[in-house]
C-alpha cells in the first residue's frame, strides 16, 4: 500500500471521527417533559399526612376508626399509639398509658410496632418493649387489647419467657377466634440478630410457643440484596466495618379467610411462604416436620406488610417497586399499586369500606441507613386504594 493511499485513509477516518463527535455534541439536549415515562397503577387517595414521628402500623376497625403506631427508632415519639380523629393524631387509649412504667413494664406502652383491630370490638397493641431493636425489657413485650366502645384496656398478655429471646422483636399479628376458648394469636418475630419465628399464643391462658424458629422460611435470605430508589438499601456497618444490608427476619403475616393457612415472609426476602395453622398449633408436630410442611409460594417482590381479604386473595407490599401486589385465589399475581410516591409501603389493612389502607414511611431513608443523615421528606402518608373486597373474617 502506498504512503499516499495510507495517508488518505487516515485523513478520512479522522474526518469521520470529527464529524461523529461534532454531531453527537450537537444532538445532546435535556429530555423533554413529555418523554415516555413509566406508568403508574392504582387510583391512590391520601387519607392522612404525618408531620412528626414516622408511623409504621395502621389498622381500620369494623366501624371505620383508624389507629396508627410509631415505634421508637430515633424520632421524637410523644405517643407510640394514636387514633386519627378529626384530622389529628390523638394518643390512644390515653396519654398516660403511652408512657413507660418503670416499676411495671406491663402497665405502660414502651415501643409499639403494630396495631390490629380484631373484628370483635377491640384494637390490639403489640409492644416490642425494644426501642431501636434493643434487647426487650423484661416483662415489657406484650399484647394489649382496648375495648373500642369504652376505650378502656380489657386484656394484657405479656409474652412468656419461653418465647422471648434477647434478640426477639415482635412485629405483626393476626387473630383467629375460631380456635381456642378465647381465640389464638399468631405473631412474627422479625429479629435482626437472632432467629426469626412465628409465635403462637392462646388468648385465654397466655400460653405461647415459638414455631419455625430459625427455619429457612423465617430467616433472611442470605443472597438477598434490597434495591430501593435505584440503590442498595438498608445499609449498616458490619462487624468488619464494611457496609452491608441489614437482614430482617419474618415480618409480614396474613391469615386466610378460613383460618387454615398462615402466610408470612421475612422482610429480607422476595419469597412468600405458607403453612397449615393446624400443624403450626400442634406441639406434637416437630420443628423438622413443620419446616418440611412449609410451602414456598415463589417470588412476590420484597414485602414489609401482608394482608388477606375474604375472597381468598393475599396482598403484599413491594417496597423495591413502590407498590402493592395481589395474589389471586388461583396463585397468580397482579400489581394493584405502582407509584413513585409510595415510598416504602409498610403495613396493610382492609377497611369495611372496601379500601386497602397502607402507610408509606420512607424507612430506607432513615439516618441509620444513610451514614447518619436523615434523607426522609415529611410528610409521611397514609394512603388507600379501592379493592372492593372485605377483610378476611376472624370469627
Amino acid at each position: 500500500m502506498s504512503k499516499k493511499y495510507n495517508f488518505a485513509l487516515s485523513a478520512l477516518a479522522f474526518a469521520i471521527a470529527i464529524s461523529g463527535e461534532s454531531s453527537f455534541a450537537a444532538d445532546a439536549r435535556p429530555l423533554p417533559a413529555n418523554a415516555p415515562i413509566e406508568k403508574t397503577t392504582g387510583q391512590l387517595e391520601q387519607v392522612f399526612t404525618f408531620h412528626n414521628a414516622m408511623p409504621t402500623g395502621v389498622t381500620v376497625t369494623e366501624n371505620g376508626r383508624i389507629f396508627v403506631n410509631y415505634p421508637k427508632w430515633g424520632d421524637d415519639v410523644k405517643f407510640t399509639v394514636a387514633e386519627i380523629r378529626n384530622g389529628k393524631e390523638v394518643a390512644y387509649p390515653d396519654t398516660a398509658f403511652n408512657r413507660e412504667n418503670e416499676k411495671d413494664p406491663a402497665k405502660g406502652l414502651i415501643s409499639v410496632q403494630s396495631v390490629v383491630a380484631d373484628g370483635k370490638g377491640r384494637v390490639w397493641l403489640l409492644d416490642t418493649a425494644a426501642p431501636g431493636f434493643s434487647t426487650p425489657k423484661k416483662g415489657g413485650a406484650k399484647l394489649v387489647a382496648v375495648d373500642l366502645a369504652s376505650n378502656k384496656i380489657v386484656k394484657t398478655l405479656v409474652f412468656p419467657p419461653n418465647v422471648m429471646l434477647p434478640s426477639t422483636y415482635v412485629n405483626d399479628m393476626r387473630f383467629d377466634f375460631r380456635i381456642g376458648k378465647e381465640g389464638t394469636i399468631y405473631v412474627t418475630d422479625s429479629s435482626i440478630s437472632g432467629p426469626g419465628a412465628i409465635i403462637v399464643m392462646d388468648i385465654a391462658t397466655g400460653k405461647a410457643v415459638r414455631r419455625l424458629s430459625g427455619a429457612k422460611s423465617t430467616t433472611p435470605d442470605p443472597d438477598y440484596i434490597p434495591v430501593v430508589e435505584g440503590k442498595q438499601a438498608l445499609l449498616t456497618k458490619g462487624a468488619d466495618g464494611k457496609l452491608k444490608s441489614l437482614g430482617i427476619a419474618s415480618d409480614g403475616i396474613a391469615l386466610s379467610a378460613d383460618g387454615k393457612t398462615l402466610y408470612f415472609c421475612p422482610l429480607s426476602s422476595r419469597h412468600l411462604y405458607s403453612v397449615s395453622t393446624d400443624l403450626l398449633r400442634d406441639e406434637n408436630v416437630s420443628e423438622v416436620q413443620l419446616a418440611a410442611a412449609v410451602k414456598d409460594l415463589g417470588e412476590k417482590g420484597a414485602s414489609d406488610g401482608l394482608e388477606a381479604d375474604a375472597n381468598g386473595a393475599v396482598y403484599a407490599s413491594d417496597y423495591e417497586h413502590n407498590g402493592i401486589r395481589k395474589r389471586m385465589a388461583d396463585g397468580s399475581w397482579q400489581t394493584i399499586v405502582h407509584d413513585p410516591r409510595v415510598l416504602w409501603p409498610d403495613t396493610l389493612s382492609i377497611g369495611p369500606d372496601g379500601y386497602l389502607y397502607f402507610t408509606a414511611n420512607q424507612v430506607q431513608r432513615q439516618p441509620g441507613f444513610n451514614n447518619g443523615k436523615d434523607m426522609r421528606e415529611k410528610p409521611y402518608s397514609l394512603m388507600r386504594v379501592k379493592i372492593d373486597a372485605p377483610p378476611a373474617p376472624t370469627h
